[in-house]
């Protein structure tokens, strides 16, 4: 018989014995019946005390054979020295550790869940592009983007240009003047965008945070930035109508209406005013709290009034064109215009406009139904925002009561000078 007949046939004997000991085990635990339920609980107990002290009897044996263990040789107690030291470094090789991640993280638990924030935020985080103004917006619900009111403030039809490069123009906006806060209502849904606002907010001394936003707007192209900093302390005053948070984050143009959130992508602040390293975050919780009394009293209103003479319909023309209201646009072209095009068409014309600033509409010298006018276009072509700058006549005809177009001869200015702009 070889080693492996021997082996088997041992494993063989040995399982043969715990099968026997096991069908005896239980046959004593399982009768009578009725006494089961008090076997079973018994047997608990006693097999845990047993253990239990087996535990202790263990660990002060290991506890005196520590103690004796240098002292019984010069080879023990060099070793004992070494375990000792190698020991104490561990102990406080984590104590460090501990202390970085509290640094970094805020503490511990912010840690597991910190992977992968910068990049969520960077894809989450969307642009506001308006005429006047640039910033930076996150969805709060699966139709609904909040940024500051200054950075939508004068602008009836601002954009919303998503990480992707598309863009839509809010079919509503809403907000509060006094709290510079903005809420823009989309049409579509989108919930993979969606960054919630918390009920409550809450922070451990020196706890890192990250804001995020499009720093210095359109003019530097790419990616969102994120910047880390550290909580400092919370701000209110009777002066303010609303809780901010402070830090020692230094926050650029184009930024405000980004999201403040903690190391686990929780929203807790929203990007307001930053003076040289020193920020200002609106509280979540304040702003969730103010959204309900959000109005349209102090939005932009787009107010124009194509039958009052050519230079207004050109002017209200145009005006449709920066707010995307393609249909009323097209509604303001003559019949005879319309044999020459249709309304995908001439959409297509116009997909890339992101706003359009009419410098001046006027009446084309002593001509009763041409416009002289002049205006600039700011184009998103392949992530990035293009000036170009027109000029010329629009002939219109009334039609039903409203001057419509019918012939232009509108040219391209390149460059021009700042006169061009007031003469």
């Amino acid at each position: 018989m070889d080693i492996f007949d021997k082996l088997a046939h041992k494993i063989k004997s040995k399982a043969q014995k715990f099968i026997v000991w096991l069908r005896s085990y239980l046959k004593r635990l399982l009768t009578p019946i009725y006494l089961f339920p008090i076997k079973l609980l018994t047997y608990s107990i006693y097999y845990l005390i047993k253990l239990l002290i087996k535990l202790i009897i263990a660990f002060i044996s290991l506890i005196i054979e520590a103690i004796v263990y240098p002292f019984k040789g010069l080879k023990n107690l060099l070793k004992s020295i070494f375990s000792l030291v190698i020991g104490l470094y561990l102990i406080a090789s984590l104590f460090i550790i501990i202390d970085y991640l509290a640094n970094q993280y805020g503490y511990i638990g912010k840690f597991l869940c910190s992977f992968g924030v910068r990049d969520k935020m960077i894809n989450s985080v969307v642009r506001v592009v308006g005429g006047y103004s640039e910033g930076t917006g996150f969805f709060i619900a699966p139709n609904q983007v909040i940024t500051n009111f200054h950075v939508i403030a004068d602008e009836p039809s601002p954009k919303i240009i998503f990480p992707d490069g598309d863009f839509v123009t809010p079919v509503k906006i809403l907000g509060n003047k006094d709290v510079d806060l903005a809420v823009l209502f989309t049409e579509r849904q989108y919930n993979n965008l969606v960054l919630p606002l918390p009920d409550r907010i809450a922070f451990r001394a020196d706890e890192p945070l990250i804001a995020t936003g499009y720093a210095l707007g359109t003019d530097l192209t790419g990616k969102a930035t994120t910047l880390k900093g550290r909580f400092i302390d919370f701000r209110k005053s009777k002066q303010m109508p609303i809780g901010y948070i402070q830090t020692d984050i230094s926050l650029v143009k184009g930024m405000s209406g980004g999201p403040l959130v903690d190391q686990c992508g929780a929203v807790v602040g929203i990007n307001t005013i930053s003076l040289a390293g020193l920020s200002l975050f609106i509280n979540a919780d304040w702003a969730k709290t103010l959204m309900a009394d959000f109005t349209d009293q102090n939005i932009t209103k787009i107010e124009v009034d194509p039958s009052a003479s050519p230079e207004e319909s050109v002017r209200g023309f145009y005006t449709y064109l920066k707010a995307r209201q393609m249909q009323e646009g097209f509604d303001l072209l003559s019949v005879e215009y319309l044999k020459k095009t249709n309304f995908e068409e001439w959409t297509n014309r116009f997909k890339d406009i992101l706003d359009v600033d009419v410098i001046k509409s006027e009446q084309f010298e002593n001509s009763k139904d041409t416009a002289h006018v002049k205006f600039s276009t700011k184009n998103w072509v392949d992530g990035e925002a293009e000036m170009h700058f027109y000029e010329g006549t629009w002939q219109t005809i009334k039609e039903d009561g409203v001057y419509k177009m019918l012939k232009s001869k509108i040219i391209e200015v390149e460059n021009p000078g700042w006169d061009w702009f007031y003469e």
